[in-house]
């Protein structure tokens, strides 16, 4: 640690650390513009400024100084930074005034507007008045893609979004031009950006140079109600921030969770906006003559109740989708077995998954956070860039610290990092449980849905189980064997139990015809029923499910609920609800217990509350928010003496349009674009 004082404040502070961060850490503001904390320093603002004692006769860029490089005074005595003296504030008055110069006062009709860095410091570090008459320049607007709208008039080339592609994105699609006042920043050509985090560089510009284009000119931000929730569109449970106005989810930003994802979220979390209200179910339906008619709630219960009165209980079954909360498979559990039925299932893709191993088993045991520790890395049978993007940039993150191996068995697609690329199946695993190579310290092995959602998807996990033993994965301080998913509900689906009891049907036996004669279809959209089965389904959009559907049941959104979720890393996280669901709309669990009480098999509870008491009593680790329960390494030993006769088929991603993995993004128009971009089926602007 370093002595030094800041503003007569003595602090002791790593050495490492820059000025700036040693100047916070004593409590002192410091401004800036192009400084931020996860991407390299720039130091071309020049707001940071501050005044060293024994240093240069002129004000010193705190964000590209370190405090090692501070002298001592003539007598030893510890360096001293001022912040607050005549001369940084003259230096900051300066670089505002310059900053100013050429941008636009448009400040009543930019979104940016009330979450300005740059009005904000403006008016805390500013100059009063401005002493330039002349024309100000004039930039055009670029297009970079469907998702971020350009006013490059107020940019200021502070350089983060250039940086964020470059080193968090990998993609490098922003760059810079010109020099001078010509200096204009913009993508190659004018194309659109082709990463999946793209949206990231609107909350990154400290003016309004970059903003969310489906945002546009929507509301402003003091309008908004904020409510803290968690992403499901994917398994990695980002923390989001959820404003809407009214009834009307208007936008979502990321939430600062370092554990998880930082402070970045994917394109598709952030603009499925418009998709939580286009082809909403907002009214029961039942199916008449081919044809799906408005009904009560009393007319649908009354008909799904005579048709479970009809069925034998081996006959009914039950699947769940990949948004579902846990309280709403909990009721359905519950529901399910109070007919006499065991055959569940939350595994609608195949995934062959199994709680009986135990947790290690399923969950991706290092955590997100221990990425940046392991130094070697196998990816089998996954797309993390397409299945999980933002936990793709933190392998990312530990690829440009150095000194990683990593290697890819499945797709050769373009990860944003180098790799060795081992083979495309299972003779490739097979090498490694009998040859492994040299030992690691912290070896990691990422399981993905490609190799599990497949007939021989057991024998598979087994051989990955074998590997990882072998590889050296488990260890007293260290699990590195990880599963990645793809579906929000899986990993609590699988801590409740939520699959088939002793002689009953998995998801797709379930869906074959004649396997049944009524299926309660909770929110799962992406599996194929055959005809044959009384299908009750449970959701929220006109998507696959309903089309199927000989009674619709109209449920909530992920935003219109409060519920848990657990995250691919086993993490208890808490959704909670920003809005209310359309029309007749109702939260699944409750539909759930009305319908108990119609059909005479009524749950034991009667408010969230209540349902959340039992469930905390069969499974107490949900009740430990935030918390991840921790698999243990002889749970992955058991499962790697199971059968390993995989057979030789490639393995695949699971996700082959990013963009439509759900029935909310399926909804969105912005989602539409991305995609139709995405697979060349609209052309780019500079074409």
């Amino acid at each position: 640690m370093t002595k030094l004082f800041v503003d007569d404040v003595e602090i002791e502070v790593p050495p490492e650390y820059t000025l700036l961060q040693a100047c916070e850490a004593a409590g002192a503001e410091i401004p800036r513009f192009c400084f931020h904390e996860r991407l390299s320093i720039a130091g071309n603002c020049r707001m940071c400024l501050v005044e060293v004692k024994g240093g240069p006769p002129k004000p010193v860029a705190s964000c590209a100084m370190a405090v090692r490089d501070l002298r001592p005074g003539p007598k030893g005595e510890p360096p001293a930074v001022f912040t607050k003296s005549p001369m940084v504030k003259k230096a900051r008055q300066g670089v505002m005034e310059f900053l100013l110069i050429n941008h636009p006062l448009d400040c009543p009709i930019c979104d940016q507007g009330g979450e300005c860095d740059l009005q904000d410091q403006a008016i805390a570090f500013g100059f009063s008045r401005s002493r330039y008459a002349e024309n100000k320049r004039a930039v055009e607007d670029k297009y970079i893609g469907p998702l971020v709208r350009t006013s490059m008039n107020r940019c200021i080339h502070c350089t983060r979004c250039v940086r964020f592609t470059a080193e968090v994105a990998g993609t490098g699609d922003m760059g810079a031009i010109g020099r001078g006042e010509d200096m204009e920043i913009t993508t190659y050509l004018e194309t659109a950006m082709r990463s999946e985090l793209q949206g990231n560089i609107s909350d990154l510009c400290p003016v309004g140079a970059l903003l969310p284009k489906p945002y546009s000119f929507k509301a402003r931000s003091w309008e908004l109600a904020k409510t803290d929730s968690i992403d499901v569109m994917d398994a990695l449970g980002s923390a989001i921030r959820v404003d809407s106005r009214g009834r009307e989810v208007m936008r979502i930003l990321p939430r600062v969770n370092d554990a998880v994802n930082e402070e970045w979220i994917s394109d598709k979390t952030r603009q499925i906006v418009d998709g939580l209200k286009t082809r909403r179910l907002d009214r029961p339906y039942i199916r008449e003559n081919g044809r799906l008619k408005p009904a009560t709630w009393q007319q649908a219960f009354s008909v799904i109740a005579a048709k479970i009165k009809a069925a034998r209980p081996e006959r009914i079954g039950a699947i769940a989708g990949d948004l579902c909360a846990v309280e709403d498979m909990f009721a359905l559990k519950l529901f399910v077995e109070s007919l006499g039925s065991v055959s569940l299932d939350c595994r609608q893709d195949g995934a062959k998954l199994d709680p009986k191993f135990g947790r290690a088993s399923y969950i991706f045991n290092p955590t997100v956070a221990g990425i940046e520790e392991a130094d070697a890395i196998m990816i089998i049978g996954s797309n993390p860039r397409h299945e999980a993007p933002v936990l793709n940039a933190r392998i990312r993150k530990r690829w440009l610290k150095g000194n990683v191996l990593l290697g890819v068995i499945g797709e050769k697609a373009d990860l944003t990092y180098d790799y060795n690329y081992l083979g495309a199946g299972p003779e490739t695993l097979a090498r490694f449980v009998d040859h492994p190579p040299a030992e690691k310290q912290r070896p990691m092995l990422l399981v993905g849905q490609g190799a599990l959602a497949r007939p021989d998807g057991a024998a598979i996990l087994a051989q990955a189980a074998q590997a990882a033993v072998s590889l050296g994965c488990l260890r007293p301080d260290w699990l590195g064997f990880a599963v990645l998913h793809t579906a929000a509900a899986r990993v609590g689906g699988l801590d409740i139990g939520f699959v088939p009891g002793e002689g009953g049907l998995d998801a797709q036996a379930m869906a074959k015809q004649g396997a049944l004669d009524v299926l309660f279809n909770l929110g799962a959209d992406e599996i194929e029923i055959a005809p044959g089965a009384f299908v009750v389904y449970q959701g929220t959009h006109g998507d696959r499910g309903a089309h199927r559907a000989d009674v619709i049941l109209p449920g909530a959104t992920y935003t219109e609920k409060s519920g848990l979720y657990v995250n691919t890393e086993g993490r208890v996280q808490l959704a909670m609800r920003a809005n209310f669901p359309p029309g007749d709309a109702r939260e699944d669990w409750a539909i759930l217990r009305a319908l108990s009480a119609v059909v005479g098999k009524t749950l034991p509870f009667d408010s969230l509350h209540g349902l959340r008491a039992k469930l905390y009593a069969q499974h107490p680790h949900f009740a430990r928010l935030d918390s991840i329960l921790p698999g243990r390494a002889e749970e992955v030993e058991r499962l790697a003496k199971g059968d390993k006769s995989a057979g030789g088929a490639p393995f695949a991603s699971p996700i082959t349009d990013f963009y439509m993995t759900n029935p909310i993004a399926r909804a969105s128009s912005v989602m539409a674009e991305c995609s139709a971009l995405a697979h060349g089926l609209l052309k780019q602007a500079a074409e």
